[in-house]
């Protein structure tokens, strides 16, 4: 059993103390507590029901599946959005898990457009992508877990040493606060670190980095719902500015509404 608070609490401590880099391993969350937090990534991305786990957005060019919506790209398309489906298919298999013959982490998306993924939703192919994902809501808790623990290191790597500390301090404040754990998950599985350039409208992210960078830093506060009160409203910030500087053709502000009601839930009031 790995737990994820302490051990997070005691990286950035090591950070903040002596510089440098992190690793991946200083940061650890146990099997439980990412179960639990992947339920709710799963209510927030599907509603938690077994068909909302094979989606395909109006408006984009890719499949969103899983519990946390991970994206698959079909031949021949590419966004400036991390591609995380082959990668989580992999992990499965490397946890024993077995997959239909026709799906490889190697080949790109089967469906080349949403029309045609629509079409084939009550399909042998479909039907059973939604049985194998259904079966394994834990292991891909686990990966949504595991994507959290590389990102601390990931970020700071990306900054200018005089910017680490500011960032490292937040992650802890967050995480050691009730609904910390799940608000970094979720939000680093829906938008992702932030450290891509590809992930960038007019040369600003909207990634987990940016939302940590972009929250008031009071010591005095620590940690505690003010810390995730604090986290929730820069996030809401940061995506109001991801779709201000979004393509208009993207139509991206019919999901702003949606995207504030999750960050709410990083610190439910009462």
């Amino acid at each position: 059993m790995r737990w994820f608070a302490l051990s997070l609490v005691s990286a950035a401590a090591l950070f903040l103390l002596g510089g440098g880099s992190l690793s991946a391993q200083t940061v650890s969350i146990s099997d439980a507590q990412a179960l639990s937090v992947g339920k709710r990534l799963w209510k927030n991305e599907c509603d938690g029901k077994v068909e909302g786990l094979t989606s395909w957005n109006s408006g984009e060019d890719f499949a969103s599946l899983g519990i946390g919506h991970y994206i698959w790209y079909p031949t021949g398309r590419r966004g400036p959005f991390e591609e995380s489906f082959p990668e989580l298919l992999r992990y499965l298999v490397a946890h024993g898990e077995s997959l239909p013959g026709w799906l490889h982490a190697s080949e790109p998306c089967p469906w080349n457009s949403r029309a045609g993924f629509q079409r084939d939703q009550s399909g042998a192919k479909l039907t059973a992508l939604r049985r194998l994902l259904a079966r394994t809501v834990g292991l891909q808790a686990r990966f949504s877990a595991d994507r959290l623990e590389a990102a601390l290191p990931k970020m700071l790597d990306s900054l200018p040493g005089d910017q680490r500390q500011q960032v490292a301090r937040q992650f802890a404040r967050v995480a050691a606060s009730p609904d910390g754990v799940y608000a970094l998950v979720d939000y680093v599985n829906f938008k992702g670190e932030g450290v891509l350039a590809s992930e960038r409208y007019q040369g600003q992210g909207w990634g987990l980095l940016q939302v940590l960078a972009g929250m008031k830093l009071d010591p005095a506060d620590g940690a505690g719902p003010m810390a995730t009160r604090e986290f929730a409203a820069s996030a809401a910030r940061v995506l109001t500015n991801r779709v201000a500087l979004s393509p208009p053709a993207r139509g991206e502000t019919r999901w702003l509404p949606g995207w504030k009601n999750r960050v709410r839930t990083y610190a439910p009031e009462g």
